[in-house]
């Protein structure tokens, strides 16, 4: 059983051929349809499509005008892609611990890391579970600094009714393959202010001032002119082509999830693990990741050991994730402890992430449980 499996159905494989037998596969109108349609689900006033979050994240630092010599404070549990985005941006990343049981930035450390040089915060939507965005919004806005969401596990969540990504200043979205909706790699960013969606769309492709569609279109050549040194970030109407169909899905695709995850929850209530906290009342999760923590002193068997017996079982599981200061890139050159994040890394000591995917059947899911409580009644 693969981790992360995605289902792809046919209405993508067609519309895929499509965009291949018309010639067009960089970035067209497929492209400005699933713009347009996500738009519409995420209550969006202003978007622009990228190639991955990563991009996504790092295009939003430099359209908020981050410089060398600015901080943003992220969180101590994420995907490397986050803190590399802050770096690349030319800013110093600033890390703060994550709350025991939400797993989420905790909003009184983010206090305690503001500084001058302060610009942003990354927070991070982890697993799908929304963050305190009251909190964190009210420190935002008493030290006057942006927050950018990482919404790469919560395409579907909504904080208090609304939409995470909106809540903010920008959003950035992830539609890699493992995600609750897929273009393969893709991303997405959103925001209501109009200007930062300017100046990611024209960073997004090589600084251009038209996008490559439309430069060839039925309209007739468009000369371009650079405006600024921009990247290539852009995305293609090859992906576009899977996002379109997926997006049509998400909801059918999401009460299946939830169905696993209650399934998980009622199954493995009552082994040796912790299992994911509970839900908060008013936020909707987007169940993108179910994490269990093995505790060796409570099951017998350390979080590795757990993982390899999984793998002889033919079970794919995922480690989401070792903390940012258990790297040795990030300890060294910001010259990080674990021990000053505690939370984040216990949590990165002991997490495993079960198979959660629509295209598992009832078998497969049954045979996770059986395969969980097998190896933790050794």
């Amino acid at each position: 059983m693969v981790f992360g499996e995605p289902l792809i159905e046919q209405d993508e494989i067609d519309e895929l051929l499509d965009s291949v037998k018309n010639s067009w596969l960089g970035t067209g109108k497929k492209v400005a349809i699933f713009e347009k349609d996500f738009a519409a689900y995420k209550k969006a006033k202003h978007i622009a499509a990228v190639n991955s979050c990563t991009a996504a994240l790092h295009l939003a630092c430099l359209a908020l005008g981050i410089k060398r010599g600015d901080e943003i404070i992220t969180s101590a549990m994420t995907f490397c892609g986050t803190v590399n985005a802050i770096i690349h941006a030319g800013a110093t990343p600033v890390l703060a611990d994550i709350d025991s049981n939400t797993l989420n930035i905790a909003p009184g450390q983010i206090e305690k890391k503001i500084t001058k040089k302060t610009k942003a915060i990354i927070v991070v939507h982890f697993a799908g579970r929304p963050c305190d965005m009251d909190k964190i919004m009210q420190i935002a806005r008493k030290n006057n600094i942006f927050v950018i969401e990482d919404c790469a596990h919560a395409i579907e969540s909504e904080y208090n009714s609304k939409p995470v990504g909106t809540i903010g200043d920008i959003g950035c979205f992830s539609f890699y393959a493992t995600k609750n909706i897929t273009t393969g790699e893709g991303g997405m960013v959103i925001s209501n202010n109009q200007k930062i969606i300017s100046k990611v769309k024209t960073l997004a492709l090589h600084g251009l001032s038209h996008d490559a569609w439309k430069r060839f279109s039925d309209e007739g050549f468009k000369h371009y002119f650079v405006e600024e040194a921009g990247f290539k970030y852009n995305m293609t109407d090859l992906q576009a082509s899977f996002g379109i169909h997926q997006l049509k899905r998400i909801d059918k695709y999401w009460e299946r999830r939830k169905e696993i995850w209650n399934f998980y929850n009622k199954e493995l209530k009552d082994l040796p693990i912790t299992l994911p906290f509970a839900e908060v009342k008013k936020c909707k999760h987007s169940y993108h990741l179910y994490t269990i923590r093995i505790d060796k002193s409570k099951c017998g068997l350390s979080r590795d050991e757990f993982l390899q017996r999984m793998h002889k079982m033919n079970i794919g599981c995922g480690v989401h994730y070792l903390s940012i200061p258990a790297h040795p890139y990030y300890k060294k050159t910001y010259h990080l402890k674990e021990s000053d994040f505690p939370n984040a890394s216990i949590y990165g000591r002991e997490t495993v992430s079960l198979p959660l995917s629509p295209k598992l059947t009832r078998e497969d899911v049954t045979d996770v449980v059986n395969t969980v409580k097998k190896i933790l009644n050794h």
